[in-house]
């Protein structure tokens, strides 16, 4: 199955699972439609492997607001949203900037009428791979117009089944998100379930890999949950990368789903643009985040040496 990545010498960029591959010959700059089955085979890079004066990949979360809860919630309330004209500036500013991967998340990305637009405007580059994470609760009634504008979606579960889930992200959550990621698989959306590993919910990752190939997910992200945001309350929630890396050796993976651990140490130094239109930077552990500069130009989203690759 084809599917689009954005490339730039060895570089290639997977917007559904968030990975950096290693081509082993140099490719054109920009999107393009590569075999799913080539990409996957090739070596996966680290950030801090790469040597680049911008990041590979970066979050953008230009909504605060969320009609769920959730108690590891990265994303800081306390943060202004720009209006509809500055967020559709801080997309022009993504697009030029040679970014090759762009997670348009939150708060809730769906609750933003002009979304569509936005993937539109990062996409319009032509280097730069878009995708969107959401809870899923809209994602049934906006995935045909989403198919247009997206290279990806990301779907947060916390747990396999209606109970486990909803106790965590509320009453309703799991039911929707099921039907969301149904509706975005449908409308042909390269869709990856994603996991907040917890000491609560840790054993039910078997459950979650059968879930994925239940729904038609094309494979699961497991995170390592880090103490940012509300998350800095759940200290007793967070497994060691140790600990997690043996939870996934376990699994029984079927041939075709692609499964990924994102370890606290891989999320050091990843950048975010947040609802304040301010670049903020996770430190190397990726245990707190900083508010670097606001982003006016394509050179405020610049590494450097103190922020490391990212």
């Amino acid at each position: 199955m084809k599917r689009i990545y954005a490339a730039d010498g060895h570089l290639v960029h997977d917007p559904a699972t968030g990975l950096t591959h290693r081509a082993p010959a140099p490719l054109p700059a920009g999107r393009a439609r590569r075999e799913q089955t080539e990409v996957s085979g090739w070596p996966v890079v680290a950030p801090a492997e790469l040597n680049r004066a911008m990041p590979v990949s970066l979050c953008w979360s230009p909504i605060v607001r969320c009609n769920l809860h959730c108690p590891q919630c990265l994303d800081d309330t306390s943060v202004p949203e720009l209006d509809a004209a500055d967020r559709g500036r801080i997309a022009g500013v993504l697009a030029a900037a040679g970014v090759l991967g762009v997670d348009i998340s939150g708060g809730e990305p769906l609750l933003l009428r002009d979304l569509p637009a936005l993937a539109r405007r990062v996409t319009a580059g032509g280097r730069t791979a878009v995708s969107v994470t959401t809870n899923g609760w809209h994602l049934a009634r906006r995935a045909q117009a989403l198919a247009e504008a997206l290279d990806a979606i990301r779907v947060s579960l916390d747990g396999s089944n209606e109970t486990s889930h909803d106790s965590i992200r509320g009453a309703g959550s799991f039911t929707r998100a099921q039907e969301g990621i149904r509706a975005a698989v449908s409308a042909g959306i390269p869709l990856q379930i994603q996991m907040v590993l917890m000491t609560s919910n840790h054993a039910a990752t078997q459950q979650m890999v059968d879930l994925a190939v239940e729904l038609g997910a094309g494979g699961v992200t497991f995170l390592q949950m880090l103490p940012i945001g509300a998350g800095r309350r759940l200290p007793d929630q967070m497994l060691t990368d140790l600990a997690a890396t043996r939870v996934l050796a376990g699994l029984r993976v079927p041939e075709g789903l692609r499964i990924r651990l994102r370890t606290r140490s891989c999320a050091g130094g990843f950048t975010v643009v947040r609802a304040d239109g301010r670049v903020w930077r996770n430190d190397n552990r990726a245990l707190h985040i900083d508010g670097v500069r606001p982003l006016t130009t394509v050179a405020d989203l610049a590494l450097s040496p103190r922020d490391g690759s990212a």
